[in-house]
């Protein structure tokens, strides 16, 4: 079994997945291929992969070329982050310039569509090659933007299997397990969504609908009450499954107001210092690997080892995965990328239909799917303008800027980033068709 990890260097998560596979004894012997372009990192991930894998049946590589990476793999885990911290600081600093506040920028918004739009370009070099040099492999993608990347991968590259993943679902319920008083290991819970807007729409012990323990801890707790999460809880019904800081810039409520970022105690921005923090981790990683310190390595429950494990040895999970809605969600629109749970065993990944999403919860996520069609759209079909209706229809973006500053702000980042877009967004701008 051969497991290719791209974009490696991002040296922490890649020592976090690979201490989850080499802790399944029945995994036997397998391969590991890392890649990354940039070299240092590269030999960082390598160093620090041979420490994890030491006296474990794990044949390591590195790879600097993609397909030597892929050739042959049954897995892909995508972990890339194009631009990396020097593209993160123009898509806050920019947006901030005209007046436009953000917290994470990598789902929505004028940070996720940036984001998104420079990633596209990769994505097609990794689709393309995966069909050609292991088509029946799975794409394991961690990137963000989740739902704009898998739904790119989807409708612009041949990649046959694809699942999104991420932890936001599985720590939420771990959180609120904490909260109520209740081992996490004896909830029961079901949600779906859209990545990074998930609801909690189910979530019990033995029988019991644990939301009016909830209800009491949040009384119990003013503080509690001052989270963005929480209050969109007390208002909509059901628990969102991301962060207050991810939270807070999918709706038109918070960012725009000072009343609403001290109430709620938004930090704006805060992503590039979880960013720089990063850098000073990889730094730290890379001086004691060098020095031949060493280093500290935890597993990480993420889904990706399981998922690769259940196939592997046909041992049967659940997990959340994100992929195009095929009547998943039957009050969101077809072929818009989902989060849902799932089914894996030897057969691969296979999502589960939930059925229709609360109005209020689907209301939310339609206005979220709208900005990720546009976007993908925009790459897809060449069209610059649909980048600009994409912010147009951002619910943050919409409820601050006018549409002239929309306007300014769009071309001042397609210029700031026009080396990393589509070649096809690097043109001036076409007229919209009538």
């Amino acid at each position: 079994m051969k497991i290719a990890f791209i974009g490696a260097g991002s040296v922490e998560f890649t020592q976090g997945l690979l201490a989850d596979l080499v802790a399944f004894p029945d995994l036997g012997e397998f391969e590991v291929a890392l890649h990354d372009i940039h070299p240092e990192r590269l030999e960082t991930a390598e160093a620090a992969a041979r420490v994890i894998a030491a006296g474990r049946p794990v044949k390591i590589s590195a790879c600097p070329d993609l397909r030597r990476a892929l050739e042959g793999a049954d897995f892909a885990i995508n972990m890339i982050q194009v631009g990396m911290i020097d593209a993160t600081r123009v898509d806050f600093e920019l947006p901030a310039r005209h007046g436009l506040r953000q917290t994470i920028a990598d789902t929505i918004g004028v940070g996720g569509i940036f984001r998104a739009l420079r990633t596209f370009p990769a994505l097609d070099r990794i689709g393309h090659a995966m069909a050609e040099l292991c088509p029946d492999a799975w794409l394991l993608n961690y990137t963000n933007p989740m739902a704009m990347n898998v739904w790119y991968l989807a409708a612009a590259t041949p990649v046959r299997n694809v699942v999104g993943l991420c932890h936001s679902i599985h720590w939420t319920a771990h959180d609120l397990a904490e909260l109520v008083g209740v081992p996490y290991e004896e909830v029961s819970y079901l949600a779906a969504g859209v990545n990074h807007q998930s609801w909690m729409l189910r979530f019990e012990h033995r029988g019991e609908n644990l939301y009016p323990r909830l209800d009491e801890a949040v009384a119990r707790d003013p503080g509690l009450a001052r989270r963005v999460r929480v209050d969109m809880y007390r208002r909509l019904g059901y628990y969102p499954t991301e962060t207050s800081e991810h939270s807070s810039e999918y709706v038109p409520w918070y960012l725009h107001h000072d009343s609403e970022i001290e109430r709620l105690r938004i930090p704006v921005g805060a992503y590039l210092g979880i960013s720089e923090e990063n850098v000073r981790q990889y730094e730290a990683t890379r001086d004691a690997l060098r020095a031949g310190r060493p280093i500290t390595v935890e597993g990480t429950m993420e889904y990706a080892p399981q998922i690769i494990h259940s196939i592997a040895t046909g041992a049967p999970r659940v997990v959340y995965g994100n992929l195009p809605n095929t009547g998943l969600i039957t009050n969101l629109p077809a072929g818009a990328v989902v989060e849902v749970p799932c089914a894996v065993d030897a057969l691969g990944v296979r999502p589960m239909a939930v059925g229709d999403l609360p109005p209020q919860c689907a209301a939310l996520n339609r206005a979220y799917v709208g900005v990720n069609e546009l976007t993908v759209r925009a790459a897809t079909e060449g069209r610059r303008d649909h980048v600009r209706h994409a912010m147009m229809a951002d619910p943050n973006t919409a409820a601050t800027l006018t549409v002239e500053r929309i306007d300014a702000l769009c071309e001042d980042l397609l210029a700031a980033h026009a080396g990393l877009l589509p070649e096809s967004l690097r043109e001036s701008p076409r007229k919209s068709p009538r």
